[in-house]
């Protein structure tokens, strides 16, 4: 059995429980401290970060784009990088957006600040990161009904990774009840068709001991 190494409401790592459930691929979950920097740890990736798939005969592969990409590889159906150079250059540039742009300027402000602080004994969320976490969400959420309005998926026709990297991070502040869906109909439309996947459903049973969901994180009728 594959066993992926991830931390709760990792974007990162939820992108790739979304793949493997989406492509039915059985796997375990282990929970891993990063900040505990355990040298068996390090040796599968001296990056110290999560994700890290380790497959059946042993072999590790670090990092949720590598992840993503050798799954695809090994296991083309569905295929989630697209079909055609032009159609995976968007999907990757998506990617890229959400992995960088959005987990900077609103993943690492609210869940950073509001959840791996408190669990880090770091001391308060620094209000400032809050309040533009909060305001930067509106941006991307408009990006997102943008893109809606001329394609049937982030990417194109066609549900891919661009979709699942986007849902994995606004997963992360759904759990904080912290998306203003009513203010972005177009954005919350796209987001109730990814939702209502059966890849979806392992992480709407998400549950962190002394941080439950918001009240409508797990409703597909949201």
């Amino acid at each position: 059995m594959r066993i992926l190494i991830h931390m709760w409401l990792s974007p990162f790592c939820r992108k790739v429980r979304l793949v493997l459930h989406d492509k039915h691929l059985g796997f375990e979950m282990k929970t891993e401290n990063t900040w505990e920097r355990r040298p068996e740890f390090l040796s599968l990736n001296p990056a110290g970060e999560v994700p890290i798939l380790i497959e059946a005969d042993g072999s590790a592969v670090s990092g949720s784009d590598a992840i993503c990409e050798f799954l695809d590889e090994l296991h083309p159906e569905p295929s989630i990088i697209g079909r055609g150079a032009l159609v995976r250059a968007e999907i990757r540039r998506l990617v890229y957006w959400f992995d960088h742009k959005f987990n900077t300027e609103v993943t690492e402000n609210l869940v950073g600040e509001k959840v791996l602080k408190r669990f880090l004994g770091l001391g308060e969320p620094n209000a400032s990161k809050v309040r533009a976490g909060y305001a930067n969400i509106h941006n991307h959420l408009n990006y997102v009904t943008y893109l809606i309005e001329r394609r049937r998926w982030l990417g194109g026709d066609t549900m891919s990774l661009a979709d699942i990297t986007a849902a994995a991070h606004i997963s992360t502040i759904d759990y904080l009840g912290d998306v203003p869906w009513e203010q972005h109909p177009g954005a919350k439309d796209w987001y109730a068709r990814i939702k209502s996947r059966p890849c979806f459903r392992g992480l709407l049973e998400d549950y962190i001991p002394g941080m439950p969901p918001a009240e409508n994180y797990s409703n597909l009728d949201f």
